[in-house]
This record gives structure tokens, sequence and C-alpha cells, in this order.
């Protein structure tokens, strides 16, 4: 066998495993499955609702769109369109661009990213999500700014870092691409982030298989290194398109969330089809194509439970 694919065998002789010695660990509990809208560009939150209601999804990952205060979701308004569908909010994907960058060397937008975290962690707790993805580097700045940007990332969150825990919100560290971010691309990247840092209301990471298939040496190895810490898996095939229509192994990350005991309450696997290419943040002005996203949500939603059921019976 190849490299990959000992690693492969390893997860899937510990998956088997506890089929054996513990079916019920299995069976107790699906993956939570659920969603993130930003890529859905400018459509009405009703109209996504309805949209992961027909694929049988329960969870969202909102758009952190409280740019300003005047603007982004309100949340009893939220709360009332999601109950409509029977829909709860996961957590909150948090938006990181060089105008709210934790890490620049311009106070003014490191001031844009502690207002932004502010009113995110406010937002999240409203609707009732338990988690925010925090970027440490803005997405689309791939050049550092100088040898400190870590340790500026580092100052600038601990200002709002006890927010975290007075809100009941965790924050979860996501390692972008190389190609996208200057810094924390991996998951020992983050969990080393999350050292430096040292608070309590920021323990978790967020992972994206479509990012980790650069960074990683392997993904399945990766996601268990992250152990307990990993909170949120982002999804997306091989091409950043449906599930299904790529390479990507599915098989071996469904199988190495279940050795981590990642099927309980609190833990989501969330797909994020953005499509290849440098910054994705243009999507979320988008006009969307409604008939395209409806069958990429299916189709993922589909395959996903498809090959779920197949390794659980």
């Amino acid at each position: 066998m190849q490299n990959y694919q000992l690693k492969n065998e390893r997860i899937r002789q510990a998956f088997e495993q506890l089929k054996k010695s513990n079916p019920e660990a299995l069976r107790r509990q699906r993956l939570n499955l659920s969603w993130s809208n930003w890529g859905f560009g400018m459509e009405t939150l009703q109209e996504t609702a309805a949209r992961l209601q027909r694929a049988g999804i329960e969870y969202i990952e909102l758009h952190g769109n409280h740019y300003g205060p005047d603007l982004g979701y309100k949340p009893a308004e939220t709360v009332d369109i999601l109950q409509s569908y029977g829909i709860r909010t996961a957590g909150i994907c948090g938006m990181f661009s060089i105008d709210n960058d934790l890490s620049s060397n311009k106070a003014i937008q490191r001031q844009a990213a502690v207002d932004y975290l502010k009113r995110e962690i406010e937002f999240t707790s409203a609707v009732g999500g338990s988690y925010i993805l925090v970027v440490p580097g803005a997405v689309g700045r791939p050049d550092k700014y100088d040898n400190t940007e870590i340790e500026r990332s580092v100052e600038t969150l601990r200002l709002v870092a006890d927010r975290f825990v007075d809100y009941n919100v965790k924050g979860a560290i996501e390692p972008i691409r190389s190609a996208e971010t200057s810094y924390v691309h991996t998951i020992s990247d983050a969990q080393a982030f999350i050292k430096e840092l040292n608070h309590p209301g920021i323990q978790h990471i967020n992972a994206d298989v479509y990012h980790m298939q650069v960074e990683e040496s392997h993904i399945g190895e990766a996601l268990l290194a992250a152990g307990d810490q990993l909170l949120n898996l982002h999804m997306a095939d091989s091409n950043r398109g449906a599930l299904g229509d790529g390479s990507m192994d599915l098989d071996t990350i469904i199988m190495a969330l279940y050795v981590l005991g990642f099927n309980r309450e609190g833990r989501y696997v969330t797909p994020e089809p953005l499509g290849p290419g440098g910054a994705p943040y243009p999507a979320m002005y988008g006009k969307p194509d409604k008939a395209s996203l409806d069958r990429m949500v299916m189709q993922t939603a589909t395959y996903f439970r498809e090959r779920e059921d197949a390794l659980l019976k």
C-alpha cells in the first residue's frame, strides 16, 4: 500500500474496533450536519432555511454579517425564521478581511476586528449559537505584514476574549491555506496559536478539509490530532464543490470523526462548497443561482448520509 493508504487503514481499523467494542457509541447519535450559508450570496434567510429543510439539514452556521452596528441579521427575526423551518443555529462563521484583520499593522483595522467580534458574540448568544469561527489573519492576504503579526493578533484577540466566556460562546480558530492567509495554516498551527493566547474562551478549532488538502500530510490523522479541540469541520469535495463531485476520501474522514467521538451535541460537520480560486469572500455578495444551490445542498446532504450509512451498517 501507498503511505496514505497505510494511514487510511489504521483509521479504518480503529473505526472497526469501535464498532465491535462499543457499537452503542455509534448508534447513539449520528454526526450533526449543518451548513455555512454565507456562500449563498444575496438571498434571504427564509430562502436559505427552506432549502436546508428540504435537504433534511437541521443546523446552520450563520454568516457573521454584523460589519457595523446597523448591519447584519436581527436576532429576533433570525430566531423566528429558523424556528419556523425547524433549524437551529450551530454557530457563526466569523469573516475576517483586511478591513478587520486581528493582526493588521493599522490600529484602526484591529479596532474594527474587536468591535466586529463584540457584535458577533452578542448576536451568537442571542440566537442560541455555541461558537464563532475566528481567523487570526485576514483571508485574502497571503503575504505577511512583518514578523510580529502573530503577536499583534494574540494581543488584539485578548482584548475581547473575556466576552466569549461572559456570553458562553466558544471561540474556534480556523486554519486557512497559505494561498489565502499569511499564517495559521494547519491544525498544529492553530493549537500553537491557542496555546500562545492562553484564554479559556478560545480553546477550540474549526478545520476545513479544502484547506487541509494542501496543508496537512493526511486529513484523517490531522483530525485525530485535533482531538477534543475540534468543534466544527467545514466540508467540500476536492474541487471545493458539492460532496460527491470530486475525489475526496469522505469515508476516512467520517471514520476519523467517529473515532474522535464527534457524533455528539455541540460538534458539527458543516459543508461550505465555495468553488476553487483565491479569496472566496466575493461570493457573499453574489447573485445566487437558486437551482444550482438547491442541487449542491441536496446532493451534499444525500451523499454524506449515504456514506455514513454504508460505514455504520
